[in-house]
């Protein structure tokens, strides 16, 4: 497993490691989660859960009595494990299949559960769907929206290029950081865009004044990224932390509040963080070593998650459940995974959103739930499945 920062380096990795090596770019894989997260409240919390050791995994199982049967079906035979994917006997493996893919001999399916040895077939005949809660609803369509960068890094470019994937036509990025950019770079950036029009300002972003004169409340997603104008890591999260407490206090005084998702780099300095509320964290060096940690355990989780990372495969959701089920009555998660696969998705977990500042609570995320048990969900709560858009 290699850890590459400069994509000019990537080339020469390939020819040193050959097949040999997992190669990953882990600046681009940082902004590729930033960019995700920015639009998706929570959804740092689920990549941290899927990528360390305390909670649950992803694993690979061979189960023979599904051969025969259909992605699709598999998504109901377990209790306490959430089938996610399949690797064919002979093919890369596959995030949220086609629902009528068929299991072969030799094909492995793929699954969040608490331990390799938990992946078991729960055995159950009737499967306790509630079919007259399921209400799937059309979401409202994507409108133009107003995304803020504050700072500038690496991963910078490829941030605002993976956002161009989700916004809508007609959308808009400002970028405010301390140094000014190289037109070169701008350029680069400005060419590669379709949906978003972009503006780049030179300011200070611990700056008060520069925040107030910036019209907060008219943008949607606020980003702050560790900020590369200096070498020290302290130092670049000191000023992340100033720039935090003045958008929260900004946020509290606003009627038309904004989402921040903040990269840090030290995670020592999270609990601090976590005075200003701030939606998302993105502690870069955490997240490279838990990725680090779980593909040198199996190689092939490489390509899953390169596959959850990128745009063009299915990418994890944080999506109304109201736009699935007729909320205000107990309803089990066998409903919920029944409810997305006829959207041709896969729920892997839900949010609670009354506990969404709560890190006793994982900021409200429950992944790979009982699906057996019942809860009672309100407006705001959220499903977290895989899907395509």
């Amino acid at each position: 497993m290699t850890e590459i920062h400069d994509a000019y380096n990537m080339e020469a990795a390939r020819l040193v490691g050959k097949d040999e090596a997992t190669i990953f770019l882990i600046d681009d894989i940082i902004a590729h989660i930033t960019a995700q997260t920015c639009r998706q409240s929570g959804l740092s919390v689920v990549y941290t859960e899927l990528l360390n050791f305390e909670g649950d995994e992803i694993y690979f199982q061979e189960e023979p009595q599904l051969v025969g049967k259909t992605f699709g079906e598999a998504l109901l035979q377990y209790e306490s494990s959430t089938v996610i994917g399949l690797r064919p006997k002979d093919a890369k493996p596959k995030l949220n299949p086609p629902m009528d893919s068929l299991i072969q001999p030799g094909d492995k399916i793929i699954a969040i559960s608490a331990d390799d040895d938990s992946v078991i077939l729960s055995g159950v005949t009737s499967i306790p769907v509630q079919s007259e809660l399921i209400c799937l609803r059309t979401p409202a369509p994507a409108l133009p929206e107003r995304t803020l960068i504050l700072g500038w890094n690496p991963g910078g470019a490829t941030i605002v290029t993976e956002l161009d994937h989700y916004v809508a036509p007609g959308s808009e990025i400002t970028i405010i950081t301390p140094a000014t950019m190289q037109e070169e770079e701008i350029s680069q950036i400005q060419s590669r865009l379709i949906n978003q029009a972009i503006a780049f300002h030179t300011a200070d972003t611990t700056s008060r004044k520069v925040l107030n004169s910036l019209q907060l409340e008219t943008y949607k997603h606020v980003i702050v990224l560790a900020d590369s104008s200096t070498d020290n890591p302290d130092i670049i999260d000191s000023h992340t932390l100033i720039t935090l407490l003045h958008l929260r206090d900004i946020s509290d005084k606003s009627s038309n509040p904004y989402s921040i998702v903040t990269e840090m780099l030290d995670v020592r300095n999270r609990a601090l963080a976590q005075i200003t509320r701030p939606d998302d964290f993105i502690v870069s060096g955490e997240l490279a070593s838990l990725l680090i940690t779980q593909i040198s355990e199996n190689k092939e989780l490489s390509l899953v998650f390169e596959d959850l990372l990128y745009a063009e495969g299915s990418e994890i959701y944080i999506k109304l459940i109201s736009d699935y089920i007729d909320i205000g009555q107990p309803v089990n998660f066998y409903t919920l995974v029944e409810a997305a696969r006829r959207k041709g998705e896969v729920a892997i977990g839900y949010r609670i959103i009354e506990h969404a500042n709560d890190p006793a609570m994982s900021y409200g995320i429950v992944l790979n739930p009982d699906k057996s048990q019942a809860v009672i969900y309100k407006e705001h709560d959220r499903m977290i499945v895989l899907a395509e858009s």
